[in-house]
């Protein structure tokens, strides 16, 4: 078999969608498990809506998910250019291919592709006249992934619009074959246009490549195909959000793929190895945020201390949300980054994204930090919780130094002596030290936090929990 030699072949006139990615990344997949080449082709004929920074979206959006390619833009290759808006004079050459053989015709200003056929006229009711169409025999294609598909052209297709730029049909087909395509991997929705490009190699003399046709991403409650309009449709919006890029690759390469044996959290080297076109399933994916969110948080928590601490640094020294509130992360880390370090060490297990991180740490790095007032009725309203903290707060004070072990040892031996739960203790004292009911490790916590902090934490929250007194 001869090298595969698969390409990614994106518009740049927006944004970088993650049907786009998919596309992308089950390119990159299949050429890395049969040791061939990814082309990266820029389809930038549409001078009117291309942008530079279309571009650098869709450019950065490939590095940020690990996908290098072996040809194109930046990296060069033997069959540049890889713009397609570079690429006129092979357009015209292979133009004067068709042209030799009759194949081609113009028409109001634009030049057509002549499909080979009987003609016949036939009324349109959609344009209200008469037109003109073939019964071209039909193109058998045997889709890898969607099976034998036939399907016959019966009108004429234009190669060159009238402002003289090449359509998409015909630089497709051209580009596919100067650069020695052999597989061509894209969404399902172009597979009506595969009866036109296969009419095209067939009129160069050319053997179409191989095709596979993946299915479409549609919304969340699966209504239909998904959009640029969508909740989280743009790489660059999870890029944005600090995800972890292992985890959305992982993520979208299930979008359509199943290694067939219910693995879901994958390393990029087995993906590689079983990744192959027959493990792609013809039914449309379905796009559930709620579940990249999950696997993003277990690609957290497994992810090495030292990355975590520099990938939650860089987000949080910059968060608005913090600033916002008047929390700046670096003045409590001057000199010395173990307490920060052990502030992520408790959160790492906890959150779901980076961007959880300013709500979940902020009163680690202020003492003026906010109460939940839902948090606030829900843990005052039971019991005596003020009482609660003043036991748990003279027991705390007797503990020499601050270890997870000594502090559940001594908050054990205050429940034995008083019969209360341990609840009863450490709902309020989370809520005195932190302003909410929930977080990280209690023990932990407290550990990070440090004894005088935690002790002068609670005395504020007594303190505001005692009645004003009335006016004399």
């Amino acid at each position: 078999m001869s090298e595969v030699r698969v390409r990614f072949a994106p518009s740049p006139t927006g944004f970088f969608h993650i049907g786009g990615a998919r596309t992308a990344l089950f390119n990159w997949l299949y050429a890395r498990h049969t040791g061939g080449k990814f082309i990266l082709r820029i389809e930038d004929t549409d001078r009117e809506r291309n942008t530079k920074e279309a571009l650098r979206v869709i450019l950065e959006g490939l590095r940020w998910l690990g996908l290098d390619w072996d040809e194109g833009p930046e990296a060069g290759g033997e069959h540049g250019p890889y713009f397609q808006s570079e690429r006129s004079s092979i357009y015209l050459d292979y133009l004067g291919k068709l042209k030799d053989k009759n194949r081609v015709y113009e028409k109001d200003g634009a030049v057509y592709f002549r499909l080979e056929g009987e003609r016949y006229v036939e009324f349109d009711s959609y344009k209200k006249c008469e037109v003109e169409k073939v019964r071209a025999a039909p193109q058998v294609i045997e889709d890898r992934v969607r099976g034998r598909v036939e399907r016959a052209e019966d009108r004429d297709f234009v190669l060159f619009r009238r402002n003289g730029q090449p359509g998409f049909h015909f630089v497709n087909v051209v580009d596919d074959l100067t650069m020695g395509i052999t597989h061509v991997i894209r969404g399902e929705d172009h597979l009506s246009n595969t009866s036109k490009h296969c009419e095209l190699f067939q009129a160069l003399g050319a053997e179409p490549p191989v095709f596979a046709h993946i299915p479409l991403i549609l919304k969340s409650n699966g209504s239909g195909k998904m959009s640029k309009r969508d909740s989280g449709s743009l790489v660059e919006e999870y890029q944005r959000r600090r995800f972890v890029p292992e985890a959305v690759r992982n993520y979208l390469c299930l979008l359509g793929w199943s290694p067939k044996d219910d693995r879901e959290k994958m390393d990029l080297e087995e993906i590689i190895e079983l990744f192959d076109l027959s493990g792609i399933n013809s039914n449309n994916a379905r796009f559930d945020e709620k579940k990249l969110s999950f696997m993003n948080a277990a690609y957290l928590r497994e992810m090495p201390r030292e990355r975590f601490g520099r990938e939650a640094w860089d987000y949080l020294v910059k968060a608005e949300a913090l600033k916002q509130e008047g929390v700046d992360v670096s003045q409590w880390t001057q000199g010395d980054r173990r307490y920060f370090e052990g502030v992520m060490k408790l959160c790492q297990e906890k959150v779901r994204s980076i961007e959880d991180l300013p709500r979940f740490v902020a009163y680690f790095f202020t003492e003026d930090y906010p109460v939940d007032p839902k948090a606030s009725e829900k843990v005052l309203k039971k019991g005596s919780p003020g009482a609660r903290l003043r036991e748990v707060r003279a027991a705390l004070e007797e503990v020499p130094a601050f270890t997870e072990e000594k502090l559940e040892e001594r908050v054990k031996a205050l429940t034995e002596a008083t019969g209360c739960g341990a609840g009863d203790y450490i709902h309020p004292t989370r809520l005195a030290v932190s302003g909410t009911n929930v977080g990280p490790s209690f023990y932990g916590m407290l550990c990070v936090l440090g004894k005088a902090r935690v002790l002068a934490r609670i005395d504020r929250f007594l303190q505001s929990m005692e009645p004003v007194p009335a006016a004399g």
